[in-house]
């Protein structure tokens, strides 16, 4: 059994065909999937899913890209959201510097209120990092986030930041680009941390994998992801899956 624990089914991409989507994952073996809201309409699509499918939960937040629209009035309804018990994580947060639309000072503040906030519900927090690796290290660090612990994200880092990560209380999530042939980094972080610090995602609809890369994502195709970790550790492809998957059921506390 595999456990997807990034994706984004509440996109307008599965408009079409949600259904036979979730069917596919559901026969490629994907147990559990923990669907992000990142945004009001994000957020209230991700609650309708949790709702109608026993074995989808949510984790929600306010992207760091859209951090100047957030309002307090929509961190007060994060907070009572949380207290849904199929609400397993606070985000995805944090800094996104490839985009320009909030400014970092913005973003910062957003990323630490959320912070604070899922130490306030005792979640889990689900990081976003793009471009900003030492601002975000340097946030967690001074938000004393290992409280809660998380997870990184499609983790894109080096090995030495993905340890540094860990010895935070932080899961090194890795997706598709594990799966790419010219992709050197996430391959290296895959064999240097323990399958005990592991987790697989798809983060669909982006990022599909070797070789549907450039296509739409989808949950079925995280178990592309766990091959190759497999392959790169020199381990059976049922010891990360099991490893995966019970990293995932401890992160997000479910039994």
């Amino acid at each position: 059994m595999l456990f997807d624990t990034h994706v984004h089914l509440n996109a307008d991409q599965y408009k079409e065909d949600l259904e036979e989507v979730i069917n596919r994952a559901l026969k490629e073996g994907i147990s559990r999937m923990v669907v992000v809201g990142f945004d009001r309409p994000t957020i209230e699509k991700a609650m309708e899913l949790v709702e109608k499918y026993d074995f989808i939960y949510a984790s929600i937040g306010w992207h760091p890209v859209d951090a100047i629209d957030m309002k307090d009035e929509d961190l007060l309804w994060i907070e009572e959201l949380a207290s849904h018990p199929k609400v397993v994580a606070i985000g995805e947060m944090g800094l996104d510097y490839h985009w320009d639309k909030s400014p970092k000072d913005v973003q910062k503040e957003v990323f630490r209120r959320q912070i604070q906030l899922a130490k306030k519900v005792k979640l889990p927090i689900v990081i976003h990092n793009r471009d900003a690796t030492a601002d975000i290290v340097e946030i967690l660090k001074e938000e004393e986030a290992r409280e809660v612990g998380g997870i990184m994200h499609c983790f894109s880092g080096s090995p030495e930041t993905a340890k540094e990560c860990v010895e935070m209380n932080f899961y090194i999530s890795l997706g598709g680009p594990v799966t790419f042939k010219n992709a050197k980094k996430p391959k290296e972080v895959a064999e240097a941390i323990p399958l005990e610090k592991l987790l697989i995602e798809t983060d669909c609809p982006y990022l599909a994998p070797h070789p549907y890369r450039g296509k739409r994502n989808e949950p079925s195709y995280v178990k592309l992801v766990a091959e190759q970790i497999a392959e790169i550790k020199g381990i059976s492809f049922e010891e990360v899956a099991e490893a995966t998957t019970a990293n995932a059921k401890k992160i997000f506390g479910i039994n």
